[in-house]
Formats: C-alpha cells, structure tokens, sequence
C-alpha cells in the first residue's frame, strides 16, 4: 500500500504514514503505522502504544532514534488510524501479537528491537516467548506479566464509556486527566501525544478508538487472568535477549514486588525507576528517550 509522508510542524523529521493489510477469524482489517528514519535501514524499532493511545505517543522518541533506526509505530488494531474488527471478541493479544508479525514481514526484516507500553510491553512480551521470535532486544515500559487490581479496575471504569467534546481542546484535556500517570507534562506536549486520539464526527469531537475493546476486557475472569498471567511469565523467562523494565514510581499498574520478581525470573533483566511519574512514563523528556537510547544503541556500541 502506498506511503503518505506528512509535513513538519515540529521541527523534526517528517514521518510517513502506511498501512499492512493483516487478517482474523472474521475477515481482513488494515493496521496503520508511522515509519520514520530510512525506509531501507534494517535496524527496526517497533514501538507499540497502550490501551486507548496511538503510535503517535511516540512522535519524539522516533525522530531522535531515527539516525540509527527505521522506527515504525502501529496504531494496534482498533485505535487511531486503524481498522476496527467485525468481532470484538478477538481484541486481545493473541491477535495483536498475529497482527504485529504480519507488518514485521512487511518490513522485510529478520530482528526487530521492541519499545512496548502497557499494552504494547503485553503484546512484546507475548511474541519475545515464542520459539523463533524476531525480538533481539525488549523494553517493557510500566507493565510486566502481573497487573495490579486496583489499576486494572481504574481502566475498566473508563473503557469503552461514551465521551464527546465541544472542542478539540475538550478532549485533549478529557485524554490527559485520563492519562496523568504520564507525569507533568506542558500544555503543548499534551496537544502533542493527545490529538491524535481524537477525530471530528458531526460537529464534535470524539475518540478515535473502538469503544468495542472494552467488551473483551470485561469478560476476563479470575481463572482467565491467572492462566494470561502465567503465559507471560513463560514468555518473559524463555525469552533470551536483553529486557528493560522501565516503572513509573508512582504506579498503580507495576508494583515493585513485580518488577523484582520479573529480574529474577527473566534471562537478562535490568530494571529503572523513574521518579515523579506513575503509569505510565510518557518519555517525552531528554532524560527519559537518553535512557532508552543506553539500552538499544549505548549498550550496542559497548558490545554487548
């Protein structure tokens, strides 16, 4: 499918806009993405967004990775630019993580380093333990296998629920009360990462996802999420490469019990915590993208 290359207002470099085309159970759907950086490099940076976000969350971190990478950032099925499903039963990861193996081989290439927050460390974490997976390096940022109640609740309550705005300024605001774990971001940096979000419909403004997802995730029970729980555990321990698990100090989502145990449990571990931040950290801030540059290019040069 054809590239849109969008024009800069930022000062960065222009990303360009594309679509794969991927399948389910209930027919065909296509997945947008951002890709940044030369459209030939085969040094892949896939970086994959929360619950109700975008791949545009990660606009900054892709234009500083672009000098060594082709970054490319999906908007998961069901949100942003992307298809919704026929079935809302199938918004989980098992399709997410079919859905991002299929715009891999688009790529065309072989590894792929992986950013993921929240949802997206789920769906990272669920591919890196698959025999064969093209994951060389992991970042998981504020999520790990087990999920705290209380936060999982949080999100239930606002899943789904019918929101519209006079203004688009209305649900900027509406997206950043919603995200405020995100740390004390500017007035501009919310605009930023939270219009995206949104879409025009008969004279409103409403959010760009598929209020459908929250189906799904309401229905898990007790004995489905112990047996998701224990497949991410599996994942996590099986998977060889080097994993980055970045945690919010204020979070509600990744408590620090979890973070220790998944460095016990894990290969080649290392943990961060970031302060003043909850769920989850936006990395928009200088110090935040330098910590995730030491992971995937520092530590490279280093030899490791």
């Amino acid at each position: 499918m054809t590239a849109t290359t969008y024009a800069s207002t930022t000062g960065r470099p222009a990303p360009r806009q594309r679509y794969v085309q991927c399948a389910s159970a209930a027919g065909l759907h296509r997945v947008a993405y951002t890709e940044w950086g030369d459209p030939d490099n085969p040094r892949v940076l896939l970086c994959v967004h929360g619950l109700t976000r975008s791949g545009r969350d990660f606009d900054r971190l892709a234009a500083n990775f672009a000098d060594t990478y082709r970054v490319v950032c999906p908007d998961v099925v069901g949100r942003g630019l992307s298809s919704w499903l026929a079935n809302p039963n199938l918004y989980a990861v098992p399709q997410y993580v079919a859905d991002m193996v299929t715009l891999i081989a688009r790529l065309d290439v072989d590894t792929v380093d992986w950013f993921g927050t929240s949802m997206g460390g789920l769906i990272g974490m669920g591919l890196a333990g698959l025999p064969d997976t093209p994951i060389r390096k992991l970042l998981l940022n504020d999520v790990g296998p087990h999920l705290e109640p209380v936060a999982v609740k949080r999100i239930g309550d606002y899943l789904g629920k019918p929101a519209r705005f006079d203004t688009l300024q209305q649900g900027v605001d509406y997206a950043a009360q919603l995200a405020q774990g995100f740390g004390p971001l500017t007035p501009d940096e919310w605009r930023e990462i939270n219009t995206p979000l949104l879409r025009e419909e008969e004279g409103a403004w409403v959010l760009r996802y598929d209020p459908r997802i929250a189906q799904p995730f309401a229905a898990v029970n007790e004995e489905a999420a112990k047996l998701g729980e224990a497949a991410l555990w599996h994942s996590l321990a099986s998977f060889q490469g080097p994993v980055l698990v970045v945690r919010g100090e204020q979070s509600d989502l990744l408590s620090r019990e979890t973070v220790a145990k998944m460095v016990a449990a894990g290969r080649a571990v290392s943990s961060v915590e970031i302060a003043g931040v909850g769920h989850a950290p936006a990395f928009l801030a200088a110090d935040q993208i330098a910590l995730a540059r030491e992971f995937f290019i520092g530590s490279a040069a280093n030899g490791s």
